[in-house]
């Protein structure tokens, strides 16, 4: 049921941010790609998508995306439709051959967890798991043939460092949807790397790109050659066959892969993923010193080493309703601030993603510290008037 909530209190509209989207997915999409789609858009919407124009958008989005992880020539710049979803079932079906170890600590790496306990052809998976708000580490097992890591815990607001696990010799599979355009990752630490774009890239969902070395290529390859029932619509060799020619296997959203690729510009415009990755944490830095010197907040993540910069998690203390406090931004256009559901606690979550501006975050900080001044005055009124 939807929380009805909402504090009253006023803002100045000097005090409010100039954008005020803060989700963390989909989030906020810069107005120069709308404006880019706006005046383009009649070059490829509603056209064929085995066409000229979409195929030289499918190449700008594949090309920039080698360009700004800064790929190996033999890794493959893969796309397809569905969504990071999507992607759990296509790796059930085609690259865990047995048996995986999964990372669970959130909402979204215990659900990749779920997909692959519920695939009747794979061993039942190790799991490691934390409690919310922090991460396990991952640890070498001889059966295990694919690590299922998290980079960026969605739910929560925890980052984990993307690194091969010691000793091991399955695939590295990353989970970067969050993370992927505003965090630093190796491409030589995974195997593959996928994502959907509907977050630091500003564009919609319902499209998944994985970023895969020869290793997992090649155990795509084995498996589809095994025998083993794979639906065409999750076959990642049909998949990596149509991205090479700049398609993919069913009609994609077009106008989303156009803010992609003008997202994707725009980061290579910063200066690439290094650049992008230290706006975001400079947001981030403001965001948790915020809440560190809050006498009423504090970030949910304690260890800072864990901390996301794309993600904040903040917890306020018991005499803010928090929910109330989310519903009275959204009326005055500050907007996607929920924690996340599955949680319930008295929280916020902010993105940071490289398209927030700083003046924008502070701006948000200051709308807190002033409606929260405001409902305490009130209740304090109210407890007055009450004795």
């Amino acid at each position: 049921m939807p929380d009805d909530r909402i504090a009253d209190f006023s803002l100045p509209d000097g005090l409010l941010p100039a954008d005020g989207r803060f989700g963390c997915g989909p989030a906020k999409v810069r107005p120069e790609q709308l404006d880019a789609l706006a005046s383009r858009g009649a070059d490829f919407l509603g056209t064929s998508y085995r066409r000229g124009s979409v195929r030289a958008l499918i190449g700008r989005v594949r090309a920039g995306l080698r360009e700004l992880f800064a790929l190996p020539e033999d890794y493959r710049v893969v796309l397809g439709n569905g969504g990071g979803t999507a992607f759990w079932n296509i790796a059930t079906h085609g690259l865990i051959r047995s048996r995986a170890q999964h990372l669970s600590f959130g909402e979204f790496s215990g659900r990749f967890t779920a997909v692959d306990r519920g695939t009747p052809w794979l061993a039942e998976p190790s799991v490691i798991e934390s409690l919310p708000g922090t991460h396990p580490e991952p640890r070498a097992e001889p059966d295990v043939d694919a690590y299922a890591l998290t980079q960026n815990e969605t739910s929560t607001g925890v980052a984990m460092p993307i690194r091969r696990v010691p000793g091991a010799e399955g695939l590295v599979l990353v989970d970067g949807t969050s993370a992927a355009g505003g965090m630093l990752v190796r491409p030589e630490e995974f195997d593959v790397y996928y994502f959907a774009p509907q977050k630091c890239f500003g564009a919609d969902g319902g499209l998944w790109i994985a970023l895969m070395s020869p290793a997992a290529v090649a155990r795509a390859e084995e498996i589809a050659a095994s025998g083993r029932y794979l639906p065409e619509f999750f076959s990642l060799p049909a998949a990596l066959d149509h991205s090479a020619r700049d398609l993919t296997f069913n009609t994609p959203s077009v106008a989303s892969l156009f803010l992609f690729a003008e997202q994707i510009d725009w980061l290579l415009g910063l200066g690439g993923l290094a650049a992008a990755a230290a706006k975001a944490a400079k947001t981030a830095e403001l965001v948790y010193g915020w809440a560190e010197d809050s006498p009423y907040a504090a970030p949910f993540v304690a260890d800072p080493a864990q901390r996301s910069p794309v993600v904040a998690t903040v917890e306020f203390a018991g005499h803010v309703d928090a929910a109330a406090m989310v519903a009275g931004l959204r009326a005055h256009g500050i907007l996607d601030l929920e924690p996340h559901r599955s949680f319930g606690r008295n929280q916020i979550r902010v993105g940071m993603f490289p398209a927030i501006d700083i003046a924008d975050a502070e701006a948000l900080l200051s709308c807190i510290d002033h409606a929260i001044a405001q409902l305490g005055d009130a209740a304090g009124r109210e407890r007055r008037a009450n004795a």
